[in-house]
């Protein structure tokens, strides 16, 4: 038996990958999204180690090019659905009981076949299905999976060695449970790397789980849950259930045994599940652990002090990445008026140099939005801000879904700081910005801070310390993640744990120890190593003085 004590030390985070012309990461990238491009994946449920097909099929198709099926895959009916919650419950007993060690070497194993062997298949399934370029393809579904894998073996390693005092004559310890019963995951379409990490912390600390996740990020999922399996993940320890949220949500919301869920997605599909959840709550073994990451109307703050080129390049990066499909992409901007005509010159020269099209031409900078709905909802805020008097779209302002969902990237400039695109998440390629007076910096930081219903990103540019002292008390609770002079989105794991409060949800703030300590239920054993022989204390023995 190996009773060594294992120690894992504090990872680097993953390089990047340039992906430049005649590189060889480029050539091996072109050739997966060839391969991946040529042939329809057939995709199943994987309850219990089996795959099984239902027969009730759906499609996944390229946000660029929507005629063009990726997948068809199978969906979860009742049967599969409790087949699922059964696999987990019967996993659990085993899996629980393996060294934590054994757990945390799967998890780090998966994280070397994601960098070694599997990256240009993660990267391609994750920019023909999601619609990311190579390079945000690169920091999400490589460099951002693999550093939770990494360091979440770190902090589980961490987390363990904290162990009470232990006074002469007694013996105290934490045992690490984990929960009892199953972990519901809901995971979201725009990061690989969630859809990883809301399984895989969870697993690590000694959880099976049901994983419902996002139907138009299957590509991605589906070759994850194949690489968790390749490394040495135990039947039935995370099942994999695509099909209708609202019936696998019914079932697994209602079940005796849910003891946890971790979600990535909406607000309001989050608040759905916490009143799902609290509906059944006299039916539950125990308390669920709930914890949500949800929405965001996320702010660039800038003050008279700050440099306007810094400025703009975190508007159009912060803004447009990815379509602004990131909880994190900035969505409001408040600039002040000295400032705000070199700071829309400049915006404006960047955005013209912008090209929106196929993840496959590695020369845009954007790309599609993930579906119609979002192309419909998008478009829907542009034409309501088109017709406004207390709006002008100034940049931008079209799209086009004939053949892919393309949006151009779009500022809309307001007059009214609580105008409607200031205040509700969006979740596109769309910046609305609203210029302050210069004198009013500190009530525009009230405005700010009391505009939107969320809390999750939000950053200040400034060259004045004092003012920047001043906008990080003033919107304390205005962003769980705050960034002095820099775009708010790109938080790395082990560097900025990220997560916020508000309507943008629980704030465990994955990529730390917070998160996983949500998943583990800590039992205190205290040994007496010579147990007392006499129920009486001193205090009692009679006072022979008097």
């Amino acid at each position: 038996m190996n009773n060594a004590v294992i120690n894992f030390e504090r990872p680097v985070n993953e390089r990047t990958r340039n992906y430049v012309p005649g590189s060889r990461e480029r050539k091996a990238l072109t050739t997966e999204l060839d391969r991946l491009s040529a042939e329809i994946q057939d995709i199943p449920l994987i309850i219990g180690g089996k795959e099984i097909r239902t027969g009730k099929t759906g499609t996944v198709v390229m946000p660029h090019n929507h005629q063009h099926v990726l997948a068809k895959y199978h969906m979860a009916g009742e049967a599969e659905i409790k087949m699922a919650i059964d696999a987990a419950l019967k996993a659990h007993k085993e899996w629980a009981a393996i060294p934590w060690v054994e757990r945390v070497s799967v998890s780090l194993r998966a994280a070397e076949l994601l960098s070694l062997t599997y990256r240009p298949l993660i990267n391609a399934s994750t920019m023909l299905g999601q619609g990311k370029n190579a390079y945000q393809a690169e920091i999400d579904a490589a460099c951002e999976t693999i550093d939770f894998l990494r360091f979440n073996a770190y902090f589980t390693s961490e987390i363990y060695k904290d162990q009470p005092h232990s006074s002469p004559g007694i013996i105290n310890r934490f045992e690490y449970r984990p929960l009892e019963g199953f972990v519901f995951t809901v995971t979201p379409f725009n990061f690989t790397a969630l859809a990883s990490n809301l399984n895989m912390a969870p697993v690590v600390m000694g959880n099976t789980v049901v994983w419902k996740p996002a139907t138009t990020s299957l590509l991605s999922s589906y070759y994850l849950m194949k690489v968790f399996r390749e490394a040495g993940l135990p039947d039935g320890v995370i099942n994999f259930i695509p099909g209708p949220g609202s019936l696998i949500g019914k079932q697994a919301l209602s079940h005796r045994d849910l003891t946890g869920i971790h979600f990535t997605g909406s607000t309001s599909t989050f608040n759905n599940i916490w009143q799902q959840a609290s509906a059944n709550i006299g039916n539950f073994k125990s308390y669920p652990r709930i914890v949500g990451e949800t929405g965001g109307k996320d702010f660039i703050f800038v003050h008279p002090s700050a440099d306007t080129q810094e400025v703009a390049v975190a508007m159009v990066r912060g803004a447009y990445e990815y379509q602004g499909q990131k909880c994190s992409a900035a969505s409001r901007a408040y600039i002040p008026a000295s400032l705000w005509p070199d700071i829309n010159e400049k915006i404006g020269e960047m955005l013209s140099q912008i090209t929106v099209g196929s993840v496959t031409e590695f020369s845009h900078f954007m790309n599609a939005v993930i579906d119609e709905k979002a192309f419909d909802s998008i478009m829907g805020y542009i034409k309501y801000a088109k017709k406004s008097h207390h709006a002008k779209v100034i940049f931008g302002g079209t799209g086009d879904k004939s053949v892919g969902y393309f949006i151009q990237p779009t500022v809309i400039l307001t007059t009214d700081p609580h105008f409607k695109t200031m205040e509700e998440e969006i979740f596109g390629p769309v910046l609305t910005v609203f210029v302050y007076n210069d004198k009013e910096f500190e009530k525009t930081l009230q405005i700010c801070d009391q505009t939107s219903p969320y809390a999750l990103t939000g950053s200040i540019f400034s060259r004045d310390r004092r003012a920047m002292n001043q906008a990080c008390g003033a919107l304390r609770y205005a962003a769980g993640n705050f960034y002095f002079n820099d775009k708010p989105s790109g938080a790395v794991v082990g560097q900025q744990p990220f997560g916020g409060a508000r309507a943008s949800g629980t704030n465990d703030k994955s990529g730390s120890y917070l998160n996983l300590l949500r998943w583990t239920n800590p039992r205190t054993i205290k040994e007496t190593l010579i147990p007392a022989t006499e129920f009486t204390y001193p205090f009692m023995k009679e006072d022979k003085c008097h």
